[in-house]
């Protein structure tokens, strides 16, 4: 069957859907700092350069929280619970242990197993963590919201609710209209590929497309460059060295960065200067963090608690409140609180009431005693530090400032161990936003990856922190290892060209050479899987059709680490070997050999010099590694012979060439289990029917508002006079009991009805307010409303009016020059006669008086206005009947409804209402423009007419005065005056008068006597007044 063929227009408006789709997707885009404790986002869009994404409560960051809130009535099948993120969802935490989930970000990618895992639930005791079927990963039951058929929810699915959330602020921050999907992620160095991987899945879960992962410390580092220059090392510039020490709530980070800038080649013949940070190394404690400092003071809370009197006497065990929820819930919070305050003060206490056991308790704690709690917890700051410059090879004294973020970094404590480490605290910087840097320097990198933006260029150069290596099996079952790149190797370098000795098709490993955080042992943990599928067969095809050796044959794969996550990328895969080119037979040994004059036996065995280099086949590529002698001929015949001779003798080196055949080949993940495509639909089914129930709640929660709202606004309409005046008794006793009724139902049958039926309650009570108000509102409006029609009404029959007498005066006054003109042409016949046949000839003849020539001329503008009669109307009849009749029906319908409005009281329905009048008002002000429209363009039609006829009449003036020759001065000119405006009745005859004078004077000087012959003597010309 033949391929239809796509229509122009079908491809023009696919087209012109892909680019405004691409345009919509990339308008905005978001970056996103993921911490345990708090979740932040920038968004940069085209008049939002950079922006905090504000929380539904105005804050500049969210709580990393989300919570399930259990249904009053007990969870249902296939009923989704409401959710609360943020500080409303930790602010229920005491009420529902079992269902808040907090800082989740510790556990992405982790096996359910892991320590960090287990620490986890230790510390959140009400939370029932469960092993993800299918990828052993860690995944959560609701205690409360849903029945206990639900599957659990992986740690991807809840942090994705939370991204949505935040998506959420941030496309109500670009404006309605704009989608944002494109983002950048925050990560820690530490991450692997697995918890990459993970972290990636829960924003594909939320709706983005992930831009790129950037580490915590680069993302400062960006940051840190876009508002400052560095030296140039182009121009003998030295680099400068910054690390960055992040103590948030989950982890201590510290990454040292190299921060340049260089001169590289721009469009054209110009060059551009560039910055770069590169980082160099890091070194991290996962578990040294806010959260761990929090735990200390819990501890301590539970232990003082536990030896209170009270609790002594109540037979509280401390394992038994370590594994309460609602008591831990509680702890955590205050613990939290307290810690801050210590950051500024010596002292401070928390009270609790009723914490266990209906057992009231009172903690304090001081500053010192907080210390001491944490003196091995600062020991681990230093070891953070050492690491970092370890990894990235240099001393402290090479470093140029330590720059602080992070909350926990403002702790005085771990402020003291960076100045002993340090040697004192000149090297300590505060000059980036310790809470907003990275998450402003993410928003920066997602905005210079997007195509829609153009910013500073500050090219980056992450670490792939951890060494990766690929591991297989030869031929022979031989276990080979390769370190392929080392942990400071760059993501985004050029590929790496890995060489494989095997012959036929086989697997290899690639991994990556993680540090356990507990035993600090090294495991290959394998990231993908690299398969071929032809290598055997291509081999075979080397051996058989080239004739290569198979010991070498090589197998090459190219590989790269990815600049957006640093996984592992094949580009390409070959096998290749040096063959012998095949001889190939020249045209012109073709000639000879037609002739009989081939190659001898001597060519077989190699003595002919002049073969021609054959053609390779499309899946490989040619290379001589030999050299053809070549031999001068000389103008002699002998010497030509001699050197022929000599050519054939020396044998001919064969030319080799390269051949390449690519292999096909498949890289699939490893590590953790994906997710089929079927259980990952399922999953974001599930989300998307989640936020289907938030969405139907919300709009469920605003209609019970407004017929809540309603019901308070009936009873203050029901005591205003306006209302009561427009309204009668009965109207009022029956809506004043309708609302009863609906308050009664609303606080109690109604608290579970659904939208519709609130919005039928909601319906009811407005049918019987809205035709009370309608009333209210039209007779507060109409008089204004009739005045104006009538005004309007007024001016249009006025303008009419005008106009059709301005037609009739101009109709009279044509007529009657048609008729003048009729009798002036009769006359002139009769003249012409009576002078052809009884005038005398003289001198004199067809001479008229000039006293009488001049009289005869119109000597003022209302003589002018006379001749020429009234102003030409710009309307016809015709343009003025539609006017007319809608002056006619309007005014007859007006004046009907007015006295039909007259006779009803104020609480009958009006039938003369606003909207009528409005609309007839309507129709008759777009008459009006139609009409002055018109005007217009009669105007310039007319305009044109008369500019053809004064051309015609100028070129028929030219052509007299050529011809007759007149004589200079006989024309009149008037022009306006240097104000723009004509001259006055009296002006214009002292104009004449001057005129005159200076004639008689010129035919004085020119000595003009009268003379006895006429012929050829002209008739003064009359004086010309041009238009005015």
């Amino acid at each position: 069957m033949a391929r239809s063929k796509l229509s122009p227009l079908s491809l023009l408006l696919s087209a012109v859907f892909l680019f405004s789709a691409n345009v919509f997707a990339l308008s905005a885009v978001l970056g996103v700092d993921l911490g345990t404790e708090y979740i932040k986002a920038s968004l940069v869009k085209p008049g939002i350069p950079l922006e905090i994404v504000l929380t539904k409560d105005s804050r500049r960051k969210e709580i990393s929280a989300v919570n399930f809130k259990p249904p009053p009535n007990g969870p249902k099948p296939g009923v989704y619970p409401e959710r609360a993120y943020g500080s409303d969802a930790m602010a229920l935490a005491p009420r529902f242990p079992g269902d808040v989930f907090p800082n989740l970000k510790p556990l992405l990618g982790l096996p359910a197993d892991s320590a960090e895992v287990k620490e986890y639930a230790l510390r959140h005791p009400a939370l029932k963590l469960e092993k993800h079927k299918l990828r052993g990963t860690a995944a959560f039951k609701s205690e409360k919201a849903f029945t206990a058929e639900e599957e659990a929810w992986m740690v991807e699915e809840l942090l994705a609710m939370e991204l949505q959330a935040i998506r959420s602020n941030a496309e109500a921050l670009a404006g309605s209209g704009t989608s944002v999907r494109s983002v950048v992620l925050t990560v820690p160095p530490f991450y692997t590929i697995e918890e990459k991987r993970a972290t990636e899945m829960a924003a594909e879960l939320a709706g983005f497309k992930v831009l790129a992962l950037i580490s915590d410390g680069l993302a400062v580092g960006v940051n840190y460059a876009t508002s400052r220059q560095f030296p140039n090392i182009n121009e003998g510039g030295k680099p400068e060295h910054h690390m960055i020490f992040d103590m948030g709530a989950g982890s201590t980070k510290a990454t040292v960065l190299k921060f340049q800038s260089r001169t590289v080649k721009d469009v054209g013949k110009f060059n551009k200067t560039i910055q770069e940070v590169q980082v160099l190394g890091s070194g991290w404690d996962r578990t040294l963090g806010g959260d761990a400092l929090n735990y200390l003071i819990v501890d301590d809370m539970i232990k003082q608690f536990v030896e209170s009197p009270k609790a002594q006497k109540a037979s509280v065990e401390a394992e038994k409140v370590k594994k309460h929820g609602r008591a831990i819930a509680k702890l955590t919070k205050e613990a939290e609180r307290l810690r801050h305050i210590l950051s500024a003060n010596q002292n401070t206490q928390a009270s609790f009431e009723g914490l266990y056991e209906d057992v009231d308790f009172k903690y304090k704690i001081s500053r010192a005693d907080f210390e001491e709690m944490a003196s091995t917890h600062a020991e681990r700051v230093n070891a953070a530090l050492q690491k970092a410059l370890s990894a990235a090879n240099i001393e402290i004294k090479d470093l140029d400032s330590v720059i602080l973020h992070g909350g926990a970094s403002r702790t005085p404590f771990v402020q003291k161990q960076l100045e002993k480490v340090l040697g004192g605290a000149d090297k300590i910087r505060t000059n980036v936003n310790s809470d907003e840097a990275a998450v402003f320097g993410a928003g920066f990198r997602a905005a210079e990856l997007s195509p829609s933006f153009r910013v500073k260029e500050i090219r980056v150069y992450e670490a792939a922190v951890y060494p990766v290596g690929v591991r297989w099996k030869t031929d022979d079952g031989k276990a080979k290892h390769q370190r392929l790149w080392t942990a400071t190797s760059h993501l985004g370098a050029p590929a790496k060209e890995i060489t494989f000795p095997n012959r036929e098709d086989f697997s290899a490993d690639f991994y990556q050479l993680v540090v356990s955080p507990v035993t600090e042992s090294e495991t290959e943990a394998k990231t993908k899987t690299f398969a071929t599928t032809n290598l055997t067969a291509s081999v075979a095809e080397l051996v058989e059709k080239y004739k290569c050796d198979k010991s070498d044959i090589r197998f090459r794969v190219s590989a790269r680490l990815s600049a957006e996550d640093g996984e592992v990328e094949v580009a390409k895969a070959t096998v290749e070997c040096e063959a012998e080119e095949p001889e190939k037979e020249g045209i012109m040994d073709g000639v000879k050999n037609l002739f009989g004059f081939g190659k001898k036996e001597a060519s077989k065995d190699g003595s002919d010099s002049s073969t021609e280099e054959g053609d390779a086949e499309p899946s490989t590529s040619t290379s001589s590694s030999s050299t053809t002698a070549e031999s001068s001929s000389s103008t002699s015949t002998s010497a030509s012979s001699s050197a022929s001779a000599s050519a054939d003798a020396k044998p001919a080196e064969k030319k080799k060439q390269l051949i390449v055949i690519p292999i096909k080949f498949t890289v699939e993940k490893a590590g953790i289990p994906q997710l089929p495509k079927q259980d990952l639909l399922k999953i974001k089914e599930r989300l998307k029917a989640f936020e289907a129930s938030d969405r139907a709640r919300r709009q469920r929660e605003e209609a019970l508002n407004q017929l809540e709202g309603y019901t308070y606004k009936v009873r203050d309409l029901i005591e205003n006079e306006a209302f009561v005046a427009a309204s009668t008794p009965e109207e009022r006793a029956t809506l004043e009991a309708k609302t009863s009724e609906t308050s009664d139902w609303l606080y109690g049958d109604g608290a579970d009805a659904t939208k519709e039926e609130l919005k039928a309650r909601l319906k009811a009570l407005q049918d019987l307010v809205n035709p009370i108000q309608k009333r209210i509102e039209e007779a507060d409006k109409r008089p204004e409303l009739v005045k104006g029609l009538q005004e309007a009404l007024k001016s249009t029959k006025e303008f009419t009016a005008d106009m059709r007498k301005q037609i009739a005066e101009h109709q009279q006054f044509l007529a009657a020059r048609s008729a003048a003109a009729e009798a002036m042409a009769s006359s002139s016949t009769v003249e012409s006669k009576t002078s052809t046949t009884a005038a005398p000839s003289g001198d004199f003849d067809g001479l008229e008086d000039e006293e009488t020539t001049m009289t005869a001329q119109p000597t003022s503008m209302e003589e002018l206005e006379k001749e020429r009669g009234p102003v030409p109307p710009l309307y016809t009849v015709e343009d003025l009947k539609e006017s007319e009749d809608l002056y006619e029906s309007i005014s007859a319908w007006l004046e009907q409804k007015i006295a039909a409005q007259e006779k009803l009281g104020a609480t009958d329905d009006p039938v003369l209402l606003v909207k009528d009048l409005k609309e007839r008002r309507d129709k008759l002000d777009k008459a009006g423009v139609d009409l002055a429209m018109k005007g217009v363009r009669n105007f310039e039609k007319k305009k044109k007419s008369d500019d053809g006829t004064k051309t015609k009449t100028k070129k028929a003036k030219a052509s007299s005065k050529t011809k007759s020759a007149p004589k200079s001065g006989s024309t009149l000119k008037l022009k306006p005056g240097a104000d723009g405006k004509m001259p006055s009745e009296e002006e214009l005859q002292k104009m004449i008068n001057d005129f005159m004078k200076e004639q008689e004077d010129q035919k004085q000087e020119e000595g003009q006597t009268e003379s006895p012959k006429t012929e050829g003597v002209k008739k003064e010309e009359p004086i010309k007044h041009e238009e005015l």
